[in-house]
């Protein structure tokens, strides 16, 4: 089975464990609306919020019932949806010191994994960038910029390209503050909801349980630890009910989120996607299955 054991991911996991000493501080008192962002786009109708269960980066080229359903939701942008002007994806694959976005015209497709066939190696996914745009958000949020050394993750482009293979919209990627608290990207994504009307598409790509370190190959995706079911059932739970604000609350679960996360960037995307959307929006969950019996695949779309 593959992992994500390049030098980007070892990156990251070292800035997973460094940051978390700082996990005590916030943003909340900092943050500005993305109003002036909003100003640069064209009016639209309000777009929906999405978070996407990525798993595995096989899952981009297999064709599995997951790979099927990006492809579907993808079909609905222009027919269901109005077609997004920009895409926003907050990646769990991209931890930074501060919260990051992409700001460079033409960003490269990140293989930030190993042990995979080489077919996977091969994906390539050239939707431009949006600097200006990008600027004028980074603006509005508080946060800073890259223009030279990311680009899309496989968080990222592992689900926009079944969904859009076109590859022409506009993406800027979000990244993770594993020094800021999850109530923190709660309310970084509340200061994107204006944006959603403004003819951005908000996605998040994580996992609502993601353990790799308790997978096991070739279990199906009906099969799943009982922590990993529980985790995911409650989770949906205040999803259906519109408490999203408690989401972030998901350490008070004690040992049950310490084995559906050892680390949590994967539910932070989550957050910041729960926080783009209203209590009062309709919510429609797709493939709530999952994968190597460790991670949830369930899928959000508030609209």
């Amino acid at each position: 089975m593959g992992q994500h054991n390049d030098k980007a991911d070892m990156k990251r996991r070292n800035w997973i464990a460094g940051a978390a000493a700082l996990a005590g501080s916030s943003l909340l008192g900092t943050l500005q609306a993305a109003t002036s962002a909003a100003e640069k786009l064209r009016a639209s109708p309000r777009l929906p919020v999405l978070f996407l269960g990525h798993g595995s980066p096989m899952n981009a080229i297999t064709e599995n019932e997951f790979r099927r359903s990006w492809q579907a939701l993808g079909t609905e942008f222009g027919k269901t949806y109005p077609k997004p002007q920009l895409i926003l994806c907050i990646s769990a694959h991209w931890i930074t010191p501060g919260f990051r976005l992409t700001a460079m015209a033409q960003p490269r497709t990140i293989h930030d994994f190993g042990g995979f066939p080489q077919e996977l190696f091969d994906q390539e996914y050239p939707a431009p960038g949006a600097p200006a745009v990008a600027r004028e958000i980074a603006g509005g949020l508080g946060a800073g910029l890259d223009d030279h050394e990311w680009g899309y993750d496989h968080g990222t482009w592992s689900v926009l390209k079944p969904m859009f293979p076109q590859a022409d919209i506009p993406v800027v990627q979000l990244s993770i503050d594993y020094s800021q608290t999850p109530q923190a990207h709660y309310a970084l994504g509340r200061q994107l909801r204006a944006l959603r009307e403004r003819g951005v598409l908000v996605v998040g790509s994580g996992n609502i349980v993601h353990n790799l370190r308790a997978s096991k190959r070739g279990a199906s995706a009906m099969q799943a630890y009982d922590w990993a079911y529980e985790f995911d059932r409650k989770t949906a739970a205040l999803i259906e009910k519109g408490a999203l604000k408690e989401l972030a609350e998901f350490q008070k679960l004690g040992a049950l989120a310490e084995a559906a996360h050892p680390t949590y960037d994967h539910f932070l995307p989550l957050l910041t996607a729960a926080g783009a959307a209203e209590p009062r929006d309709k919510v429609r969950f797709f493939n709530d299955r999952y994968q190597s019996m460790s991670m949830a695949m369930r899928s959000v779309v508030w609209s």
